[in-house]
């Protein structure tokens, strides 16, 4: 997987470089001092001006380089990149981790050396991935990794744990159908279905994928079952976003998803959970992990 856009990465440390020097509109920004201060070559650095002037935060003068536009008070609090590039360093991190190269336990310095991350964005990413639990804070600036689905054995019986519990959980006396929430469910898979599957983003699809199994967890009425889907989907999606994704199969994925709503709602609950069980290990035997 290719690193994330050196150049965009660069427009954060700029930014951060800017607020920490508490620089002023006008101020002379040498490419070459900011390489030397960033620690990298000057090309990501001039790529990266050249994307700030879009932004209107420095513009060029000819044969004279890059002046400040704005001052580091008249700047964003945070540099937001996105969530886009959050995501690719995200997976860039996870790739790493999957592979190998990244031992147990790692620093905050090491971390922003090998991503040519400001630590301020690395720490976004760093509290987004321990929400999801597989990384957790040591004292001082230290983080250790906690256990992935890093075989393909592992993963498989991630997916024997969704085809036990999630059709079961239909059944359940306690299960209700939340109209409002099966109504939020019902509008973003028939979005997907009418051609959002081609423009959302790897993140989005298997993100929506998520949120509708787990709704039907909620609708359980029985937390446990909740948790334990959950905390599968979290590693779950560390080996996924591996695996090339056929979109292709994606429409009928949302015609599935539908028709358990459409069950459910119509009070055909076992139908409904012999359909999920279908439905769970027919995606496990097509999403095949390159582990």
């Amino acid at each position: 997987m290719p690193r994330p856009n050196l150049a965009a990465q660069m427009t954060a440390r700029i930014l951060d470089y800017i607020r920490l020097n508490d620089l002023e509109a006008d101020q002379h920004l040498p490419s070459q001092a900011l390489a030397d201060a960033l620690r990298v070559s000057r090309a990501p650095i001039n790529a990266a001006l050249q994307m700030l002037e879009d932004m209107n935060v420095v513009r060029s003068e000819p044969n004279r380089g890059f002046f400040l536009v704005k001052s580091a008070r008249e700047l964003p609090e945070t540099a937001d990149t996105g969530a886009e590039q959050e995501d690719e360093w995200y997976f860039a991190i996870a790739e790493d981790r999957l592979s190998g190269k990244l031992p147990e336990r790692v620093s905050e310095s090491e971390l922003m050396r090998r991503y040519g991350l400001s630590r301020t964005s690395l720490l976004k990413v760093l509290t987004k991935i321990a929400d999801e639990g597989w990384i957790e804070r040591l004292p001082g600036n230290g983080w250790a990794f906690g256990p992935l689905l890093t075989s393909r054995e592992s993963y498989q019986q991630g997916y024997q744990l969704r085809i036990a519990l999630e059709p079961q959980a239909l059944l359940l006396p306690s299960f209700q159908v939340d109209r409002t929430a099966f109504a939020a469910a019902r509008e973003k898979q028939q979005w997907l279905l009418d051609g959002g599957y081609k423009r959302a983003s790897r993140a989005e699809v298997f993100a929506a994928n998520n949120e509708f199994h787990e709704m039907l967890m909620i609708c359980s009425g029985n937390p446990f079952f909740l948790d334990a889907v959950k905390r599968v989907n979290r590693l779950r999606r560390l080996v996924e976003y591996r695996i090339t994704v056929d979109r292709s199969r994606l429409p009928q994925q949302c015609r599935e998803h539908l028709n358990i709503l459409d069950l459910l709602e119509n009070g055909l609950r076992q139908e409904a959970a012999d359909f999920l069980r279908v439905h769970i290990s027919g995606a496990g035997l097509i999403k095949i992990p390159r582990v």
